[in-house]
């Protein structure tokens, strides 16, 4: 009986290597570089070079090659081959549409990646932007101007991300940016828009501190405020649950961000958090983490690990391996890092029933958007693209309004700004924040995904951001509390 406990470390130990072997393809974390100004320009490109993937084919290659060249021609053909090779790549339709246009007057935008940092993901960020793109210029452009995408790649680094930004801020053609993915990356990359007057709309970014940049700062993903305050709700009005055990990233401005809003929401209805545990601390033992939660007798697990940067593979990794711990003993809760295919997959039957709040779900999408994404990439398409194409069609509406950079800004943060979505309308509140409710979903078993398990909406339970005039305070929740944006 004594080597037990023996064995059952030494079977953890295997299972969190077989975990971080299966994932090494998906998450990488985002190199250290800081790229001198002279060579930016080798991560930028409107068609000339190839930012995504390390071995384009000859056909694409040839088609970059003539697009740089000027014959413009020559690469609409190219890019129209390579595209019938490869259904699925959108920079190769990005190449294509700016191709079309040539040398002919057309407004400028910037999609900054995480190219080769977070290849998956920046694939799914271009995947929205593209269909905006084709959208627009298959319908005539803005005002009979056709949008022109500029993909750089910021290596999900925020040294890198503020070099491009200073670069993006110089060029006179560049009317806005659509990015920047993590959290971390945006909020260095936005002090220098707001600074030099470019709007940012990132659609991926949900970290708290980014609504009191600046008034040239927006995106399309919900707060961590309403994420937050939704999952408190939740755990408190649904489960009747007020105990409760959150495992964090404190390296993450993203995880650091979702654990002190849900924080901030339990104690609000009389709950708290009895335990929690960082991920990211030298000492940080699962087996230890597990009977501490029980020994402060936690009633739920609530994960926010993050998806990219900093510990982001290890974070994961533990997760799934505490969720299979954990033996469906405990009730599991979580933020949109989890919303992934790689949850299912890796998860099965260890995460059913887990709830993350989200900030898209396929169920409320606009039929239009779903045809169209079918038709140009051959199948569904996630939360990222979809609020990447929102966040490149309100730009494409705040253009037509004025195609200055602050004319811009000014119609974004017009009371009455209306622009037409991926889920419906498309709004800002005064913080830049999107306005609109979170949507919950639930880990259950079905056959969409392939892996066995689905991302289905919780249907007993509705929450909608509580109304403010400044937008900026959610209820009482001091971690959602803000002094007015910088004008």
């Amino acid at each position: 009986m004594a080597q037990k406990p023996v064995i059952f470390l030494l079977l953890i130990g295997m299972t969190l290597l077989n975990l971080a072997c299966q994932s090494q393809t998906t998450v990488q974390e985002s190199p250290n570089l800081d790229l001198p100004q002279g060579e930016l320009s080798d991560i930028m490109s409107e068609g000339e070079e190839i930012i995504l993937g390390l071995n384009p084919s000859n056909q694409k290659q040839a088609a970059a090659d003539a697009y740089s060249s000027g014959d413009y021609t020559q690469a609409v053909l190219l890019w129209e081959t390579t595209l019938e090779q490869k259904r699925n790549d959108p920079e190769t339709l990005i190449y294509l549409s700016n191709a079309r246009i040539a040398d002919q007057p057309a407004h400028s935008i910037a999609v900054p990646i995480p190219g080769d940092a977070e290849t998956n993901v920046a694939a799914e960020i271009l995947r929205g932007a593209a269909q905006a793109q084709f959208q627009i210029n298959s319908t005539g452009g803005i005002n009979g101007k056709p949008i022109k995408l500029i993909i750089a790649n910021d290596r999900n680094n925020p040294e890198v991300a503020q070099d491009l930004a200073q670069l993006f801020s110089q060029d006179p053609k560049i009317l806005g940016v659509i990015g920047h993915f993590s959290s971390n990356v945006s909020l260095e990359a936005a002090q220098v828009y707001q600074e030099q007057g470019l709007v940012m709309i990132s659609p991926t970014s949900s970290s708290v501190a980014l609504s009191n940049v600046g008034s040239y700062v927006f995106r399309t993903v919900s707060s961590d405020c309403v994420a937050g305050n939704a999952l408190a709700a939740y755990l408190i009005d649904k489960m009747e649950i007020t105990q409760a055990a959150v495992l964090f990233n404190s390296a993450s401005s993203y995880s650091t961000s979702m654990r002190d809003v849900f924080r901030s929401s339990l104690e609000e209805k009389d709950g708290e958090i009895a335990v929690e545990f960082n991920f990211s601390q030298s000492n940080f033992n699962i087996v230890n983490a597990l009977a501490k939660t029980k020994q402060e007798e936690a009633q739920v697990l609530v994960f926010f690990p993050n998806s990219s940067g900093m510990n982001a593979l290890e974070t994961l990794d533990k997760t799934f391996l505490i969720a299979q711990m954990n033996q469906g003993e405990l009730p599991l809760l979580g933020g949109d890092s989890l919303y992934k295919p790689r949850t299912l997959q890796l998860g099965q039957n260890n995460v059913a029933d887990m709830v993350l709040a989200v900030p898209w779900n396929t169920e409320n999408t606009d039929s239009g958007f779903v045809e169209l994404a079918t038709n140009l990439w051959g199948g569904k398409v996630n939360w990222r693209s979809a609020l990447t194409y929102d966040a490149t069609m309100a730009l494409g509406a705040a253009i037509q309004q004025s195609a200055t950079r602050e004319g811009i800004q000014q119609a974004l943060l017009d009371p009455t700004f209306i622009a037409e979505g991926a889920s419906g309308e498309i709004t800002f509140l005064p913080t830049g924040d999107r306005a609109g409710k979170v949507q919950l979903v639930k880990v259950k078993a079905g056959e969409s995904s392939g892996f066995g398990y689905d991302f289905v909406p919780v249907a007993d339970f509705d929450y909608d951001l509580p109304e403010a005039p400044s937008a900026i305070k959610v209820g009482s929740n001091k971690a959602c509390w803000m002094p007015s944006r910088v004008a």
